[in-house]
This record gives C-alpha cells, structure tokens and sequence, in this order.
C-alpha cells in the first residue's frame, strides 16, 4: 500500500469531505481510518485535511500546483473503489 500513496510533488493538498454519520458514508469512513497513517508516514508535509459535516456526500479533493484543483465522488464507492479513486488523484493521473 506505501507505493499507492507516494503523492506526486505537484499535489499540494488532500481534502475529504463526508458526513461523520452518514450511511453513505461508511466506506471513506473505513478507508481513511486505515489507510491515513499510511499516506501521512509517506507524505509528512503534504496536508490531509478530513471535513466532517452532518449531511455531506463523500467526496475527495485534489489541489495542485498553479491552483488547479479535481474533485471526485465517493458515492457508492466501495473501499477498495475508495483506495483506487484516491491512488489516482494522488499521483496525479486526474490532473492532466
């Protein structure tokens, strides 16, 4: 897993978004819960920034260099869907 989560040096910052409740939001629940010490020890200065709010879709963001920033829905998303979606904002395969 250490090898999914070596952010791309253009990637500034990581945000989830999510309801701390929320049904549909159980799995970005369940993979930030395992896998954010992962990409924190792997990118110690890179900010992981988790927005818990009542009623909120789950949802990931990616800003990068030059204030180009992608988004992308984790509705319905399993946990592994979750890690694969993420791995490729992080490396920046969305960005182009």
């Amino acid at each position: 897993m250490s090898g999914k989560y070596a952010f791309t040096k253009a990637l500034k910052e990581v945000r989830f978004a999510f309801c701390h409740t929320g049904e549909g939001s159980a799995a970005t629940r369940t993979f930030l819960m395992r896998s954010y010490p992962t990409m924190k020890k792997n990118n110690p200065y890179t900010p992981i920034l988790m927005r818990e709010a009542f009623g909120t879709l789950p949802k990931v963001y990616a800003r990068y260099e030059f204030g180009k920033e992608t988004a992308k829905s984790l509705e319905g998303l399993t946990d592994k869907e979750i890690e694969e979606a993420v791995t490729q904002l992080v490396k920046g395969d969305e960005a182009t």
